[in-house]
Order: structure tokens, then C-alpha cells, then sequence
């Protein structure tokens, strides 16, 4: 199990930072709690980021999770996974719901990073392991 914290809640438009600063406003409302795993930095050096399927948690909550599988993105040239956490095993609705909405926030990723000047391949790379997510990240 992992704790993560939430920084946004499902059906939230708005990412912020860890300065509560918006980072991201996306078309679309988020379909889960999204997060990052305190202690964990992931390749682009900010915490390990997190989703936890399930009801829609308060941002700012810290749950202790199971991770189930992970993502591959790359943000920007760097590596950035996120874990895939829920209580229960992945169903294929699941699953598939989860990498479209990775596709598509690479997309709009990708546009906020051109108009942000920020160079290099920003993609969803799609599913890996978590041992081999974890194997990337390192200690805070």
C-alpha cells in the first residue's frame, strides 16, 4: 500500500501545485481523484503522481491505496508515471477508461506545453508495471 495525497478530486477541472497555484485547467472534468505519492519523485522531478479510482475525495486527503498498474507518460522529454490505485482489481472498462484519458491529457499537455515554450516529446506512452514505475521514481 501507498499513501497518496489528493490534489484533485474527481470531477474537478482545475490541477493546482503543491502552492495550491492552477497549473492546469482542462475542458473536460477529471474522471478521478488525482494525486501523488509524498516521498516519491518521479523522473521530471516533481512527486509521483497518482490516480485513485473510486468516490470523489477532498482535496488535500491522504488514503492509503493499493497500486494496481501504471502509466506511462512523457512530459515535456522527461518521464512522468502515474500509478493507477483502487481498492479492487482493475476491470477492462476500467482500464480502458483510465489510458483514454491519459491519451487525451497528453494531447491537451502537449498544446500547453507549445504554448508554454516548453520543448520535447509529451505523449502517453501507455500501460507498465508498477515495480517498474516505482524502479523510476526515487526517494523525495
Amino acid at each position: 500500500m501507498l499513501e497518496v495525497i489528493i490534489e484533485v478530486p474527481r470531477g474537478s477541472f482545475v490541477k493546482r501545485d503543491e502552492g495550491a497555484a492552477v497549473e492546469f485547467v482542462s475542458p473536460l472534468p477529471c474522471p478521478f481523484n488525482y494525486g501523488a505519492v509524498p516521498g516519491w519523485l518521479g523522473g521530471e522531478g516533481d512527486l509521483l503522481d497518482a490516480v485513485v479510482l473510486g468516490r470523489r475525495l477532498p482535496r488535500g486527503a491522504r488514503v492509503r491505496v493499493v497500486p494496481r498498474a501504471a502509466i506511462s507518460m512523457c512530459d515535456g522529454g522527461q518521464v512522468d508515471d502515474k500509478l493507477i490505485c483502487s481498492d479492487a482489481e482493475l476491470t477492462r472498462a476500467g482500464r480502458t477508461g483510465v489510458i483514454a484519458f491519459f491519451r487525451f491529457y497528453a494531447l491537451c499537455k502537449r498544446v500547453l506545453n507549445a504554448l508554454r515554450g516548453v520543448r520535447g516529446r509529451t505523449a502517453c506512452a501507455g500501460w507498465c508495471r508498477v515495480e517498474d514505475a516505482l524502479a523510476r521514481a526515487r526517494p523525495a
